[in-house]
């Protein structure tokens, strides 16, 4: 029996169930999985889950030491199957990364019933009315959609954490809810740009930053440091592979990580590091920039 009987990923992004969500209690194998009688809720046909697709995956082991985004895309290879699936012998279910809205029925609607059949050499069993219901995309992570509209919510993005950050005119730390971070996408490219704001969103430039160590911010490539941006050539998904750690990512390899550091000599001489940690993701494709903008006070970068 599955442990899972109502699965619910997000469109948009790679999902894949854990293989211990199955309990072989014994069973011989090799098992055999196979999907039926898929329909919608209200029992009608579902072609979008029963077609085949154009879809990517991964033809070689992607490992964080890619040095170019030749290097990546090579590794990646388009191949056609269907969007939904069970893989054959290991019982994980599968929603691959292009699904999206525009195919699926997503909540708030009630989904789809499907029953697995589990054989092996000595029978079969049938396991019904098991549930897809996806959740709709969400093009990065965090952010401030509501997962059944998809409407944005009151609040803001803020840093995971800042630390030693002092303010300028006012003086005094500032925390993470004075700074907001703001996704927005450009175009369809292959980029990602981290832009820095003052109180009247003015540039600040990223040289101010020092510490910052800038050509492995992220796995991206061709990096452009200006005294208003800083921009790469990437691969998306943001990480490519989730739950699989590299040195930009998170210890989980679920988010990208992001360090903006710099030093200052602060009140008796005392070298301050000032820190802004930031982990996020990014699912959907484009030329991305992503906004620091310091909405209570300037960062302070001078001594004193």
């Amino acid at each position: 029996m599955f442990k899972q009987t109502v699965l619910e990923p997000t469109l948009g992004r790679s999902f894949v169930t854990l293989t211990s969500d199955f309990n072989f209690d014994g069973s011989t194998q090799p098992l055999t999985f196979k999907i039926l009688n898929l329909r919608t809720y209200d029992n009608k046909p579902a072609p979008e889950l029963e077609n085949v697709f154009e879809v990517k995956s991964w033809q070689e082991l992607y490992t964080g030491n890619e040095t170019s985004l030749k290097e990546i895309e090579d590794k990646r290879v388009t191949t056609s199957n269907r969007l939904f699936e069970i893989r054959s012998h290991s019982g994980q279910f599968v929603m691959r990364s292009e699904a999206n809205s525009n195919l699926i029925r997503c909540q708030p609607d009630s989904g789809y019933v499907f029953d697995v059949e589990v054989s092996n050499a000595g029978g079969s069993k049938f396991i019904s009315g098991m549930r897809l219901k996806p959740f709709r995309q969400l093009p990065y992570e965090p952010n401030r959609f509501d997962r059944l509209t998809g409407q944005v919510t009151s609040g803001a993005i803020t840093p995971g954490l800042v630390s030693n950050v002092f303010g300028e005119s006012r003086g005094g730390r500032l925390s993470e809810s004075d700074v907001n971070i703001i996704f927005l996408k450009t175009g369809n490219g292959n980029s990602l740009t981290f832009k820095f704001l003052d109180t009247i969103q003015k540039p600040i430039d990223p040289h101010k930053f020092d510490l910052t160590k800038w050509a492995t911010l992220v796995h991206g490539f061709d990096m452009q440091l200006s005294d208003t941006a800083v921009k790469y050539s990437v691969a998306y998904p943001i990480p490519l592979l989730t739950q699989y750690p590299t040195k930009y990512t998170n210890s989980a390899g679920t988010m990208a990580h992001a360090e903006i550091s710099w030093d200052r000599m602060g009140f008796g001489n005392q070298r301050l590091l000032a820190q802004i940690l930031f982990d996020f993701a990014i699912y959907e494709k484009g030329d991305w920039q992503i906004i620091f903008w310091f909405k209570r006070d300037n960062p302070r970068f001078t001594d004193g």
